[in-house]
């Protein structure tokens, strides 16, 4: 019998485990794959304020200096966490103002971004475009290399004394917390449901009705080549962000959207997506326009009706958490789930959690 079991590897579901641990609880991690392959390990890696919401901006920004400072609290586990300047651009007057709207809020929330001139911008990142006609500017951004995520997780987990059972799907949650498996049952005291797009149908289990919308996200890597950006630069009107890593290679994310089912299956990229993404880029970058693109690949993005998290107890079953589900959530994955960990050992988050019942209601009332 476990004190808790967590269902679903990835940055929240892991950094909820691990806390849990540390706070002496017996837990199970289980994940139908590896812990953090699935969005968690193929994201862009973004470590972003201007792409964030405005209300997760106080969550952001204390995740921001957990990745930073990732080594320290995760027994020497890094994702090669980078800290830059972060620009989100615009080359027409709405998106301009698009961005003078997102900064106000932001900044009431606690991010420092200013807007700034296209001269004072390209100050900041020497190669944009001259098209750009107003910038966006935080100091406060950055970067990791997400494919490491799961490596840096697994020594902290291991060594806080969780069993990880990787390539374990649950199937189903019987009363009692009885988890139905492939490779037989696990009982726990209390369960967290951390499956990020497949909430909706780990809700389902418990017969909570909670919608998710799936976001299939394009990536595409560049081969190494010469200097071309400083910064995390976005594009406001297409969310699409660039980064280059220390060996050289650019990356472009998110942007205009693959094709695919999270249930079925069948991602894939869309070839005038996957060209409306690289030309944009280029437009931002011209730079890039010699860049050789190395390959593509899909990442999976969850959100629910209003974009912030799920977070918190699920209602009218005690002992059942929930938490995942918010556009941007690998920037402030790993404190968001330090705080379930806290309202799980019944503490007070440092920070308020984000509950579904407002979700269910909306539901209900449709």
């Amino acid at each position: 019998m476990f004190d808790v079991a967590v269902i679903g590897a990835g940055v929240m579901g892991c950094s909820t485990a691990l806390f849990l641990a540390r706070a002496g609880m017996k837990v199970v991690l289980l994940d139908r794959g590896a812990i953090c392959r699935e969005a968690s390990g193929v994201n862009a890696g973004t470590l972003t304020m201007q792409m964030t919401r405005a209300a997760l901006i106080p969550y952001a920004l204390r995740a921001h200096e957990m990745w930073l400072r990732m080594p320290e609290w995760c027994d020497g586990g890094h994702v090669l966490a980078t800290a830059c300047p972060g620009l989100s651009v615009a080359f027409t007057e709405h998106e301009a103002a698009m961005l003078e709207e997102r900064a106000h809020f932001r900044r009431q929330a606690g991010a420092p971004i200013e807007l700034v001139t296209p001269a004072r911008a390209r100050e900041i990142e020497p190669g944009l475009s001259e098209r750009v006609i107003a910038a966006g500017h935080c100091p406060i951004d950055g970067f990791t290399s997400a494919y490491l995520t799961g490596r840096a997780f697994r020594p902290a987990l291991l060594n806080a004394g969780v069993e990880l059972r990787e390539d374990c799907a649950v199937q189903g949650i019987a009363p009692g917390f009885v988890l139905e498996t492939a490779a037989g049952t696990v009982q726990a005291k209390r369960i967290v449901l951390a499956g990020g797009v497949w909430l909706q149908d780990m809700a389902a289990w418990l017969r909570v009705t909670l919608p998710i919308k799936v976001l299939i996200n394009q990536l595409v890597v560049t081969e190494r080549m010469a200097p071309v950006m400083r910064t995390v630069l976005g594009v406001a009107s297409g969310l699409l962000s660039l980064k280059q890593y220390a060996n050289g290679s650019v990356l472009i994310g998110g942007g205009w959207q693959g094709i695919g089912d999270r249930a079925r299956g069948g991602l894939a990229v869309k070839p005038e997506s996957f060209l409306g993404n690289v030309r944009l880029a280029a437009h931002a970058v011209p730079a890039l326009r010699d860049a050789r693109v190395l390959r593509a690949w899909l990442g999976l993005e969850a959100e629910t009706a209003d974009a912030l998290p799920a977070i918190g107890p699920i209602p009218g079953i005690d002992d059942a958490w929930i938490i995942g589900s918010v556009h941007s959530g690998y920037t402030s994955g790993p404190y968001l789930g330090k705080l379930l960990a806290q309202a799980i050992c019944g503490q007070a988050p440092e920070l308020p959690l984000f509950p579904i019942d407002r979700l269910l209601a909306q539901e209900k009332a449709a």
